[in-house]
């Protein structure tokens, strides 16, 4: 009868440690992800801080264009609260969403300022102007490279979440899917339209 009880014990024992492992499991890559979108939030931030420097230099020389770069500091400013209200919690899918909304509107606000910008030689030839446009250059590179790290996260995370047996514990431990910070780029979905006239 001892022998009986060890081997139940035994496979207790089993079970509980492998539940222990599987949740301890899932904590990590739920915290990898979390840390993935904190080096986004940084390069974001980054760039929310150039921002204004861009449209303080820039107002200067395009005194007509108010409203592009007021457009401009609205989406940066919406872009920022949106990446404060994700940063409070990378799981939290609608925020990662919203986020995802306000850096397509900040896109294409900035898609709009720079396309202005091309029309002001003297604006394009400001040293100040071009180190700005360099930082931010380098800085978008950065972002695309968290962004791609963060959602490389996710992926693991999901995918192990969805696994079985972890399958179970994520369902016991509400340890809810992440989503994929996407900025949505309306331009890159047109078909691009070719020529020979």
């Amino acid at each position: 009868m001892s022998v009986t009880l060890w081997v139940v014990l035994g496979i207790l024992a089993f079970i509980v440690l492998s539940c222990i492992g599987l949740y301890n499991n899932l904590v990590i890559l739920k915290n990898r992800f979390k840390n993935s979108f904190a080096q986004i939030s940084v390069q974001l931030q980054r760039r929310y801080d150039l921002i204004p420097n861009l449209v303080e230099t820039a107002k200067k020389y395009m005194q007509y264009e108010q409203e592009t770069l007021t457009q401009v500091i609205n989406a940066r400013n919406s872009a920022s609260e949106a990446n404060k209200a994700a940063g409070a919690n990378p799981a939290d899918g609608t925020s990662i969403k919203a986020l995802g909304a306000a850096e397509a509107g900040l896109t294409k606000s900035l898609s709009g300022f720079f396309a202005l910008y091309e029309n002001y030689p003297d604006l394009k030839a400001n040293q100040t102007m071009q180190q700005l446009m360099e930082e931010l250059t380098s800085t978008e590179n950065k972002i695309s490279f968290a962004r791609q790290a963060y959602n490389d996260s996710v992926m693991f995370y999901n995918t192990g979440r969805e696994q079985f047996p972890n399958s179970i514990i994520a369902n016991m431990f509400n340890f809810a899917p992440a989503e994929l910070l996407e900025v949505e780029d309306e331009a890159a979905k047109k078909a691009v339209k070719v020529s020979f006239d």
